[in-house]
């Protein structure tokens, strides 16, 4: 029976039936962790091509982006990003005392990665990932500068009482 074939996956390693439409390239099962391993491995094989390595970098593509943007504005605040959509959880309606004014500490912090980078890009008035990476490099050479500035006049500044606050304020 050639659908009883059963393939150990490439991630968790349990045996499990490919599927016989894609028999030959079937090598994940469905876990979700497998699935996501599959992708993560597909992606990385994509980008080793000679030919995409620099699929989504150089003035090119900047230009390209750019252009739709123009075409489309605002279009990255006023909604979710596809990426957004493709990642979003179903909601667990079983428990219903959990207080959605006060999130998990977890997802406060998970979340501050992304808080920061519409920071920048809010900044830079562009989500484009190329302004978004000169805005930061700006930004931290002129927080090292700050910083650097700030220990050849004192070796241990206290911000806490009040006339660490007025050095602050020398500072910036």
């Amino acid at each position: 029976m050639a659908g009883a074939e059963r393939r150990k996956c490439k991630c968790c390693h349990k045996l499990f039936r490919p599927d016989p439409r894609n028999r030959r390239h079937h090598r994940y099962c469905t876990a979700p962790s497998c699935r996501a391993a599959s992708k993560a491995a597909s992606q990385a094989r994509w980008l080793a091509a000679p030919e995409n390595r620099d699929y989504f970098r150089g003035p090119v593509n900047v230009a390209r982006v750019k252009a739709w943007r123009s075409r489309h504005p605002g279009y990255w605040r006023a909604g979710v990003a596809l990426q957004d959509l493709s990642l979003a959880q179903d909601v667990d309606s079983t428990n219903k005392t959990v207080d959605s004014a006060h999130p998990a500490l977890q997802e406060i912090i998970l979340a501050q990665p992304a808080v920061l980078i519409g920071l920048i890009a809010h900044i830079a008035g562009t989500p484009l990932q190329d302004e978004i990476a000169r805005t930061t490099d700006r930004l931290l050479r002129l927080g090292q500068d700050i910083l650097a500035s700030s220990a050849a006049r004192s070796p241990r500044p206290s911000l806490t009482a009040g006339h660490g606050r007025d050095r602050l304020r020398d500072i910036l």
